[in-house]
């Protein structure tokens, strides 16, 4: 594994660290000041890390005493030395404040991270659910054998 590849390993292992405890501060270490964020929920994008800020302090403060856990299944890594990309499926669990998992949702989630300043940042980040023909209803869970 490269050593981009570990920065993009790295980057993940923040991330979840940073949902857990709700820590906005960290969370947007992980982004440039100019980053694009393709979410899932509410708004077509997000135009820098001020506007992702708001977003993101408004989901943590909206769990009140839950946590969310957040696991990351079959990652693809692409690095060069100064550019990477990552794709997964994440996992989003609302975990209560005794610890039992109240519900969760998967999404597919991509970045691309280019190092500014010699630290790996993300630039793009796409989150996404499928829709459903029939219905037009966004799919939370992923089909084990897809």
């Amino acid at each position: 594994m490269s050593d981009t590849e570990k920065q993009v390993q790295k980057a993940l292992e923040i991330y979840q660290s940073a949902v857990l405890a709700k820590d906005a501060e960290t969370f947007m270490h992980l982004y440039d000041a100019e980053v694009r964020v393709f979410d899932t929920w509410g708004v077509w994008s997000w135009e820098g890390a001020a506007a992702w800020r708001v977003a993101v302090e408004g989901w943590f403060n909206s769990l009140g005493s839950e946590t969310v856990r957040v696991t990351f299944e079959d990652v693809k890594i692409m690095a060069e030395p100064a550019f990477a990309s990552m794709s997964c499926f994440a996992r989003y669990a609302a975990i209560s404040a005794q610890g039992e998992e109240l519900r969760s949702m998967q999404n597919r989630m991509t970045w691309v991270l280019k190092t500014r300043g010699h630290v790996l940042r993300v630039v793009h980040e796409h989150t996404s659910t499928p829709i459903r023909f029939e219905d037009t209803k966004a799919i939370f869970q992923r089909e084990a054998s897809r």
